[in-house]
């Protein structure tokens, strides 16, 4: 399996079904060009925020390449929106914006990663390779910013909903001693390569367990996840 594969239903590989989301005719059009030529299936390309929500809805692609600066409706709703209808897909941002602010309103909405329009070709189609492996991407410079929001958020207090004297450890669902080893790794930050490479097993391996722990934390992305070990100071030492 290649690095713009993904293995299909029947076990087989695919390509990895990539969608670009920008407003600006040429831009949209040579990263579309690049990622096909590069061996991504671009399913659908879309030049504003509710045309990339249909399109997005009737193509399902496995990557969102995705403008915040879009007509209609902001890419962060989109985001949003279509993360919202499925937990699966994988958000790459490609913004002219460094700005800290749009950075992590974009993590919020459901963002794997944030890279910036000065990125080169080559750092672009690795980055949507990782993302659609489910690594985060983050510009340089970024990525610890995104940590240390997740910690902010890690510091408040729980919603009053989710939680009564005894409601937590006796109801927290039970991980295995791999599962919390995978979950503290991704707590640091580390990329499901570097994981992989760490603890010596397959990346493959890494996934499964990533999604096993999503599933019995019933969280829907690697955002809540890392919020999750955060909160139980797993991102320690």
């Amino acid at each position: 399996m290649t690095a713009t594969d993904v293995n299909g239903r029947d076990g087989r590989s695919a390509p990895v079904r990539v969608m670009v989301v920008d407003d600006h005719p040429m831009w949209r059009d040579a990263v579309a060009r690049d990622l096909a030529e590069s061996g991504f299936e671009v399913v659908a390309t879309a030049g504003d925020g509710e045309q990339a929500v249909r399109r997005a809805l009737a193509t399902a692609p496995d990557v969102l390449v995705l403008d915040l600066n879009l007509p209609v409706k902001p890419g962060v709703r989109v985001c949003k929106e279509l993360v919202a209808h499925n937990p699966a897909l994988r958000v790459l941002v490609l913004s002219a914006s460094g700005e800290h602010a749009d950075v992590l309103e974009a993590v919020k909405s459901g963002a794997t990663g944030y890279l910036l329009k000065s990125a080169s070709t080559q750092e672009l189609l690795e980055a949507v390779r990782r993302t659609a492996v489910g690594d985060p991407v983050f510009t340089p410079g970024l990525a610890g910013l995104v940590l240390g929001e997740y910690r902010r958020l890690a510091a408040e207090p729980a919603p009053a909903s989710a939680a009564g004297p005894d409601a937590g450890e006796s109801k927290t669902p039970r991980l295995t001693e791999r599962e919390t080893e995978v979950l503290r790794l991704v707590a640091k930050g580390l990329s499901y390569k570097q994981i992989a490479e760490r603890l010596v097993i397959s990346h493959r391996t890494v996934q499964n367990h990533v999604q096993n722990t999503l599933g019995k934390l019933q969280l829907h992305n690697r955002v809540e996840l890392v919020r999750y070990a955060i909160e139980r100071g797993l991102d320690g030492e």
